[in-house]
């Protein structure tokens, strides 16, 4: 019977601890403010995303994140492809300041010439 009666003052002991745990012990906030979950991920905000920016780009992991290796994946797929499109980029821009004004197709190269009576 003294076993029944001191499992019973145990369990009112730790109720009113859980109790008073949850509920808090006064004015102070048991626990402290959690800060928001951003990513500072670190792009450039003045210039377009180059394939360095992904290289150097490092997302932060969580207890319940994401699968590393896929992320990884994909931003090594977006990197080649914005390496890829700034290399195109640039050897169009190469091969438009290189070719001759006459290769350049005429301003108005949709209009057809009806002549004077305007057939």
């Amino acid at each position: 019977m003294i076993v029944f009666w001191f499992l019973l003052i145990a369990l009112v002991v730790v109720v009113a601890a859980v109790t008073l745990a949850v509920v808090g012990g006064g004015a102070e906030a048991v626990l402290p403010e959690a800060e928001p979950d951003r990513v500072a991920d670190g792009l450039p905000e003045a210039r377009p995303v180059a394939r360095t920016d992904i290289d150097a780009l490092r997302l932060p992991v969580a207890p319940r994140g994401y699968r590393m290796a896929e992320v990884d994946d994909v931003l090594d797929r977006l990197g080649a492809e914005l390496a890829e499109r700034d290399a195109r980029i640039v050897e169009l821009t190469a091969r438009l300041a290189a070719a001759p004004e006459d290769d350049a197709p005429p301003a108005e190269a949709g209009r057809v010439d009806l002549g004077k009576d305007g057939r």
